[in-house]
């Protein structure tokens, strides 16, 4: 089982390194295909993340990537949606918790396809910042009840209505990863949810892979970048349907 985890550490690194998601996205199909329940895969997905993001979101302001204010107030609202978590956690069933990972999936494949690539590199920054701690809030609710950064949901808002490109919006919602991942980490780890053992192993395997994730998303053009992000919502979503009907 170790070996399985660093393998799955090492991917969920890689796409949330070029995706500039957390990484539950991918982790948390291949958890529940080797036998994890649905709340086992949450708690180790959002620590994961957690390593994910915070070196991620080095490497890219490292790599002298810019954030805007924007960023705070996303990522102030996505922990104050992430401590509360573990309550709907804690209440919901497994299979319930699938559905909701299922929709959200379909969901953005749909809006990232019609998306167009011509989106300036970063936004106007007179976005009202009451509107982006709610937005944060919300999608840290979400994505951290499913175990997910909530990049997926985030992305295609700051493409769509915010004029962000692909990449930038990645990168920016990495750094959004590590406000809902922390607060969702808190939230678990109080209630007595959070495996740790099993998080730090795939959390460390996970650094090297999110390294040459964000090498990667340097060297591809923006229609590939999209095109990239796509394959990889269509292959979650088989393995999520898969998951469910086995």
């Amino acid at each position: 089982m170790a070996i399985d985890l660093l393998s799955f550490g090492l991917l969920a690194g890689f796409f949330g390194g070029f995706f500039g998601i957390g990484g539950g996205m991918v982790l948390i199909p291949l958890l529940l295909l080797v036998g994890f329940d649905m709340k086992s895969s949450i708690a180790i997905s959002i620590m994961q993340m957690l390593f994910t993001s915070i070196f991620g979101t080095y490497l890219n302001f490292k790599n002298k990537d810019k954030f805007l204010k924007d960023a705070f107030y996303l990522g102030f609202g996505g922990f104050l949606g992430g401590l509360v978590s573990s309550f709907i956690i804690i209440n919901l069933p497994n299979i319930t918790l699938q559905y909701i990972f299922l929709a959200i999936i379909i969901l953005a494949i749909y809006k990232v396809a019609f998306t167009s690539t011509n989106n300036n590199i970063f936004a106007k920054t007179n976005h009202k910042p009451i509107l982006l701690i709610f937005i944060g809030l919300i999608i840290g609710i979400i994505a951290m009840t499913i175990g997910i950064g909530g990049s997926i949901m985030l992305v295609p808002i700051l493409v769509s209505y915010m004029n962000y490109s692909f990449k930038s919006a990645g990168s920016l919602a990495l750094f959004f990863v590590v406000f809902s991942s922390l607060a969702g980490f808190i939230s678990l780890s109080t209630n007595g949810y959070m495996l740790y053992n099993e998080g730090i192993i795939v959390g460390t395997a996970s650094l090297l892979g999110v390294y040459f994730g964000i090498k990667a998303k340097k060297i591809v053009n923006i229609v590939s970048y999209k095109f990239y992000i796509l394959f990889m919502y269509v292959v979650i979503l088989c393995f999520t349907v898969f998951n469910i009907i086995k």
